[in-house]
């Protein structure tokens, strides 16, 4: 059989499950998840296998209107990843349906992607929402875009997920594969250390403080009897940002680097000595550094 591969993009708006999906298709845990908006940053490869087919998954930022220079980056890696794929998946969340968001990201699609491009639409979270209303959804959405085909998924139960995958991995180009056939994602260790600990202060934080703070690895250090130790700093923009991360007699943090490690050490498969710090930096936001850790492009211009 001739072996396929390449590029597929998950976009959508925020919350939608695209990160949810790509960790069902790859059958382990490579992107975060949260139920709080925005949570993707970087355009997130998840490596997933079907028959003589390697589909590399790119689990793109929640596509919403920009407000701040990090905002405009984040949608910036989202049409970037979509632009770049060979196939691209919408997915809608079948309970919020046609909202003025997923009308713009139609415009977009129209506008933004070369003429022929493949893109398939996934209604997700089926499991919510009545049989009739579905069909009109698909329905309308069939109506204002061309789509290659559609799917009804529950992403988080797995309900049509397989064949959203067979059918993605018959549209991928002919070609050797991209990836070694033990790897399922191409982020460095270092980023998704730094990610598994965003994710724990995400779950933990309320309200606008997790999209004021970002997780760096500073120092990551391979040991002779098989562990790791990984140096992280948490970057907050304020000084009173920083007791509410460390938390009564530091108990945030603690809790935080306790979740984090459990999952890097079953992601590793090895023990993990993990290390946080929380420092002050108000302007990160503004800084180029910054976004080269998070793996997006930084426009002076913005």
């Amino acid at each position: 059989m001739t072996s396929r591969a390449g590029f597929v993009a998950l976009i959508g708006e925020p919350n939608a499950g695209k990160s949810t999906l790509l960790n069902r298709m790859v059958g382990a845990k490579v992107s975060i998840v949260t139920h709080k908006v925005q949570t993707t940053r970087a355009r997130i490869r998840g490596v997933a296998l079907e028959g003589e087919s390697q589909i590399v998954f790119v689990d793109t930022p929640g596509l919403f209107h920009p407000r701040r220079r990090l905002d405009r980056a984040m949608v910036a890696a989202a049409w970037g990843g979509a632009a770049d794929a060979d196939v691209v998946v919408l997915m809608i969340e079948a309970q919020r349906g046609m909202t003025e968001g997923v009308e713009a990201i139609l415009e977009a699609l129209r506008e933004r992607l070369p003429s022929g491009r493949t893109v398939a639409l996934a209604i997700n979270k089926i499991d919510r929402v009545k049989a009739e209303a579905l069909l009109e959804l698909s329905r309308r959405l069939n109506a204002a875009y061309p789509f290659a085909a559609t799917f009804m998924i529950s992403a988080e139960r797995g309900h049509g997920v397989d064949d959203l995958r067979r059918w993605v991995a018959a549209q991928l180009p002919e070609g050797p594969w991209l990836y070694p056939e033990d790897q399922i994602a191409d982020l460095p260790l270092r980023m998704v250390a730094a990610e598994m600990t965003r994710e724990k202060l995400t779950l933990r934080l309320h309200q606008e403080l997790p999209y004021e703070l970002t997780v760096e690895t500073e120092r990551w250090e391979d040991r002779k009897d098989g562990s790791v130790r990984v140096d992280q700093v948490v970057y907050v923009a304020r000084d009173g940002h920083k007791g509410i991360v460390l938390g009564h007699r530091g108990e945030t943090i603690k809790a935080v680097g306790q979740a984090a490690r459990a999952d890097l050490s079953g992601f590793l498969g090895r023990p993990v000595h993990l290390f946080l710090r929380v420092k002050v930096r108000p302007n990160w936001q503004e800084d180029a550094e910054r976004y080269g850790e998070m793996g997006l492009d930084f426009d002076p211009g913005n």
